[in-house]
């Protein structure tokens, strides 16, 4: 790291400023990630949500926790056996976080469960949305049950009897299994005591039983697990199952492929995908009740130490409970539903729109229909003689592509970047890369060793003046069903230089050359985190000059340590910062001398906050700039991204304000402090309204 990026402003002549590179000053990633994690899980305590909407909440911090051990986990795994004695920024050595995380993962799961048992699963009841235990079933139930998993599940069931020429069969990441105690012999004389069922992943791990089923109410549901326990004897003719516990293991699925030697990364990425799901193990998750002698049988098997078992008092995927609201025909207990805005402009005649002015779209508040029909007009237009689009997730059977297929079929220049490293959406990706080069579109992957993460549509149109470039920038992904989870900003401009500089990022992505100069855009892995670290100082010079001084960002994630350091050195001269991070920070606010100026705040509710919006007060000519990028090192310096900035004054106002509206929320935000906790800022109520429900209230107002 350069050394004088350490230097900090000193606060007198007598005094030498900290280190602004201490570990001490830094929180860790991954314990900012369980914490995170936490503030997620305690929005299912929050009354004032809708029920289901709260299970929501238990499902997504069961997911977030297995992606966290699939990659992050599994990654300090790797580093604590490659390289032992590397540290992080906080100082911390990967055995140390190690065994830190297992602690903290420990008391998360145990919360998840205490939550779900002792909170949801109550109320839910007291909404006759049951969840019935075996002790519970009525004689017609039992027999209904009995006959569906003869009917539904034992065709497709396979035990496997543990012996010489059994083996302990491979597990699937993340599937459902049961370790099954037998007693008896079977025809072949074979006494080995214990078998292995594996549950499909086609199977529902929810059932339903019908309400005229007597003794059933209108939404009574049984766990899959508890129907295979309750008839696990049938898969074993003549022995008797003294137990049945359900476990999972969760691997190791970060794909490694290197670029450098592979000819074809597509067919590389097809080659490692079929392995993701049999990497290292990392974590086994056992029912409460599973015996020590069988649950440290599993856990040698596929050689994990105590501290990676964790046994749970209940399914152990609590996600895949996220099925259960659509079983439920209740409104009354989901968020009310809403039409998004329409820009009208932008669906009737885009290019005409766009030429009279920018327009901008903030998801879900703004539909997302109008990037589709840009693109749906673009390729239906003669004048249109070209675009250029990047995708990273579009999600399956995409109206996006389908938009690009037409382009070209219709004779357009078609060039689409598709970024098939996109983490979970390979094989997605994959597909669609190929169903574009089937109709002649040109696809290329983006540039080795660096993901293309910018967001971006260039259309090259012919028109009176000549070529006109008209260009869409967003924060987000393509994926139209994410549009409506995620808050992002999506920009469309005909602006010359704009259009200009995105022409050379896709330069940059398709061809060979040199670095070329942007006149609008900010890009990594170039000029981005040197011209962020630029304006932040800036600020702080602007601070000392008398001048007005500012520093108000939203972002996901704020981990790299220069950007830090920037931010310390800015507070250090007294410049006011504002940041809604909302997951992992790494920065320490309000540490004396070093960070009091600032305050950090986490927004969880309705909608996953994504938008990166970067403002500085620039002497009072405020500056914005909304990008792809957090500030992390991955995008700052391996990954291809744009930072824009919003040059209509109307439309930077709209985003001062909308970002205002996001520090100011004392309903669904928490705070930071110095140690690294997390605090909410305040109770919902009637009288005030979070930044979410103000923005929502406003768009179906209008």
């Amino acid at each position: 790291m350069d050394s004088q990026t350490n230097v900090a402003v000193k606060a007198t002549d007598e005094a030498p400023s900290p280190d602004l590179a201490a570990p001490e000053l830094y929180l860790n990633r991954e314990l900012s990630l369980l914490a995170f994690n936490k503030r997620v899980l305690e929005q299912a305590l929050d009354e004032s949500m809708p029920l289901l909407e709260r299970l929501k909440f238990v499902c997504i911090a069961s997911s977030n926790l297995d992606e966290f051990f699939e990659i992050r986990v599994a990654g300090l795994i790797k580093m604590a056996e490659l390289n032992p004695n590397q540290r992080g920024a906080d100082g911390k050595a990967p055995q140390e976080l190690l065994r830190e995380i297992a602690d903290r993962a420990h008391a998360l799961v145990d919360e998840q469960y205490r939550v779900f048992n002792d909170v949801l699963l109550p109320a839910m009841e007291q909404e006759k949305i049951r969840f019935l235990r075996r002790s519970e079933w009525t004689t017609e139930q039992d027999h209904w049950l009995e006959n569906y998993f003869h009917e539904e599940l034992m065709p497709v069931l396979s035990p496997i009897g543990l012996d010489p020429a059994h083996p302990f069969p491979r597990i699937l990441n993340k599937s459902l299994n049961f370790i099954v105690q037998l007693q008896g012999k079977d025809a072949f004389g074979r006494n080995s005591g214990f078998a292995v069922v594996q549950a499909p992943r086609a199977l529902p791990r929810l059932i339903q039983i019908p309400s005229h089923i007597k003794g059933s109410g209108p939404h009574d549901f049984v766990f899959l697990s508890s129907v295979i326990h309750a008839y696990v004897d049938d898969l074993f003719p003549g022995m008797q199952a003294t137990g049945c516990y359900q476990f999972r293991i969760t691997r190791n699925s970060d794909l490694l492929v290197d670029e450098e030697e592979t000819e074809d990364l597509l067919e590389a990425l097809e080659g490692e995908l079929a392995q993701r799901q049999w990497g290292d193990s990392v974590r086994l998750e056992v029912a409460q009740n599973c015996p020590e002698h069988l649950w440290r049988y599993l856990m040698e098997t596929v050689h994990l130490t105590p501290a990676d078992v964790y046994q749970v008092n209940g399914p152990v995927n609590l996600n895949r409970l996220m099925a259960l609201p659509d079983l439920i025909e209740r409104p009354e207990l989901k968020f009310p539903a809403f039409t998004p805005r329409v820009h009208k402009g932008m669906t009737q005649d885009a290019f005409a729109t766009l030429r009279e002015r920018d327009v901008l779209l903030h998801h879900p508040y703004d539909s997302f229909s109008p990037v589709l029909e840009f693109l749906r007009q673009a390729a239906r237009d003669p004048n249109v003689l070209a675009i250029k689009q990047t995708l990273y997730r579009t999600g399956a059977k995409s109206p996006v592509v389908e938009a690009l297929i037409e382009a070209a079929r219709a004779g357009k220049e078609v060039t689409v970047v598709v970024e098939l490293r996109a983490r979970f959406d390979e094989a997605e990706n994959i597909d669609l890369a190929e169903a574009l080069q089937e109709v002649g579109a040109h696809v290329v992957y983006g540039v080795v060793g660096y993901k293309t993460h910018a967001k971006m549509i260039l259309v090259v149109r012919r028109e009176e003046s000549g070529l006109r470039h008209y260009v869409h920038l967003g924060t987000g992904n393509y994926h139209p069903k994410t549009a409506r989870l995620y808050t992002d900003y999506g920009l469309f401009t005909s602006d010359t230089k704009i259009g200009h500089d995105v022409h050379n990022v896709f330069l940059q992505l398709t061809s060979l050359g040199k670095v070329t100069s942007m006149e609008r855009l900010l890009n990594s892995p170039f000029t981005l985190q040197r011209t962020l670290i630029q304006r932040i100082d800036r600020e702080a010079d602007n601070h000392r000059a008398g001048k007005p001084a500012r520093i108000r960002a939203k972002m996901n994630s704020l981990v790299d340590a220069s950007m830090i350091q920037a931010l310390y050195r800015a507070s250090q001269a007294g410049v006011p910062i504002e940041l809604v991070v909302r997951g992992m920070c790494c920065l320490r606010p309000g540490l004396p001398g070093i960070s009091d100026t600032i305050r950090v705040t986490s927004v969880i509710g309705r909608f996953l906050e994504h938008t990166r919006v970067f403002c500085f007060e620039n002497g009072g000519e405020p500056e914005v700039w909304l990008s792809s990028a957090d500030w992390m090192e991955r995008n700052l310096y391996k990954r291809v991204e744009v930072a824009f900035p919003v040059l209509d004054a109307r439309l930077r106002k709209r985003v001062l304000a909308e970002l205002q509206c996001y520090i100011d929320d004392r309903v669904r935000a928490w705070e930071l402090d110095a140690d690294g906790h997390y605090t909410r800022t305040g109770v919902p109520d009637e009288d005030h309204a979070g930044a979410q429900q103000t923005l929502l209230f406003e768009a179906t107002a209008t």
